[in-house]
């Protein structure tokens, strides 16, 4: 408990709120130049999504319209719907804003005035994410415009280059590599995005191990590729433990009946245990797996797919990794349970040989959870991380253990990062 007479340090664990503190304080100073309400937006996208259902008008306009006004009732619905989740989406950032609260009561009243329901189908995003100069059905030259439903072919014939892709996975326990070849093991329990883009929204639901168990692992994976243009309908891929479907819900395996829908197809290796996506239209491949009770995610997607999303979309476990309050030590040695750490060791040994992130996460889960055959979901993850890693040498990472002593430098990062903050706040 150390000495009571002894006053703790600034920069000691029991010291280190008025550094916090202080970070805080240059967060809240800048708020409101980094979290802006976006309502006008909300507006923007709302009024697009109706100008082809009466040829233009805004939110006062349609108000009149009442069941009779010659507006398309279903078109109109599914844009109050985008228009009613885009205004949650942006409420914490709004609190107090007239346009925001005039917004909401009129969205409430003409959901009421054309009985639309609250739930239900929602208007087409706008077109985000990677444009590509040059798109058209000619050229100038006469010669043919690149496939839209081919990212890969697309991308190299406009930009003379192969495009860049990115590697995430979960799996175990569940431990996360990220984008940016972060490793994390989580104690995620619920519902938790693990993207959540312009075009893919991926979402994990874990429970414990056992009960009481801090360690979790993944019973649930949902999956929507959303609506685009003349590529594809949006789909809903759902996978849970002993239920590894070999199509997306409504029992199709393609995009649907538009000119690109078989740029999405979906195919099984194994039934019941392997199941691989392919979304050549975004230049994404998924495999989902599962093995010892628990589901297994990996995706190669490409750079410009990954990054199209907004403020509002900032917590993806692929992106960020997983938030510091939810992240576990991958240390096991004061762990006991049916199967030793020795044991352990051997068992992932035979399929590991190299001692990193997988390794110690293999070693982790067969120890928690006394079942030999997590040996395979990591052993799986290295080999998808192989397959789909564009720099190899990247493929074995050796990070330091959550519990490492705290040094002075990294004492010093949160007040480092505080004045970079206020940095930013004042530019």
């Amino acid at each position: 408990m150390g000495d009571p007479g002894q006053s703790p340090s600034p920069w000691s664990p029991h010291g280190s709120p008025p550094t916090l503190s202080i970070l805080t304080l240059l967060l809240l100073l800048c708020g409101h130049a980094y979290s802006q309400c976006k309502i006008l937006r909300c507006n923007a996208e709302y009024v697009s999504s109706t100008l082809s259902l009466r040829g233009g008008g805004s939110p006062e306009a349609l108000r009149g319209g009442g069941r009779g006004g010659g507006v398309g009732s279903s078109g109109l619905c599914r844009a109050l719907r985008s228009y009613a989740l885009c205004t949650r989406r942006t409420a914490r950032t709004c609190r107090g804003d007239l346009a925001f609260h005039s917004a909401v009561h009129g969205i409430e009243d003409l959901m009421i005035q054309h009985n639309c329901s609250r739930q239900g189908p929602t208007a087409p995003p706008p077109p985000r994410g990677p444009v590509f100069p040059g798109a058209g059905p000619i050229r100038a030259s006469g010669s043919p415009a690149p496939d839209p439903c081919d990212y890969e072919g697309r991308f190299s014939r406009l930009h003379r280059q192969p495009p860049g892709f990115l590697h995430c996975a979960s799996f175990g326990d569940p431990h996360v590599r990220t984008f940016h070849h972060h490793f994390h093991t989580c104690r995620v329990q619920g519902a938790w995005p693990l993207l959540d883009n312009d075009f893919l929204f991926v979402q994990a639901t874990s429970s414990p191990v056992a009960s009481g168990a801090n360690a979790t692992t993944t019973r649930k994976l949902t999956i929507i590729f959303k609506n685009m243009q003349e590529c594809i309908d949006q789909k809903v891929y759902q996978a849970e433990v002993d239920n590894l479907p070999a199509a997306f819900e409504d029992g199709s395996i393609n995009g649907g009946d538009r000119p690109g829908g078989s740029s999405l197809s979906i195919r099984t290796a194994n039934p019941g245990s392997h199941v691989e996506i392919r979304a050549a239209y975004i230049g994404t491949t998924i495999i989902i797996r599962q093995t010892a009770g628990q589901l297994s995610f990996s995706i190669r997607v490409a750079e410009d797919v990954a990054r199209a999303f907004s403020a509002e979309q900032d917590l993806q476990l692929c992106v960020g990794g997983c938030p510091p309050s939810q992240r576990l030590s991958r240390s096991v040695r004061s762990r006991r349970g049916t199967i030793t750490m020795d044991a352990a060791r051997q068992l992932c040994k035979e399929g590991l040989p190299v001692e990193d992130a997988y390794f110690h996460s293999c070693v982790f889960d067969v120890v928690i959870s006394g079942d030999p055959n997590f040996t395979v979901a990591a052993q799986a993850a290295l080999e998808d991380a192989r397959a789909f890693l564009p720099d190899l040498e990247k493929l074995h990472l050796f990070p330091s253990d959550a519990g490492v002593p705290l040094s002075s430098a990294t004492l010093l990062a949160p007040l480092l990062s505080g004045l970079f903050v206020l940095w930013l706040c004042i530019q």
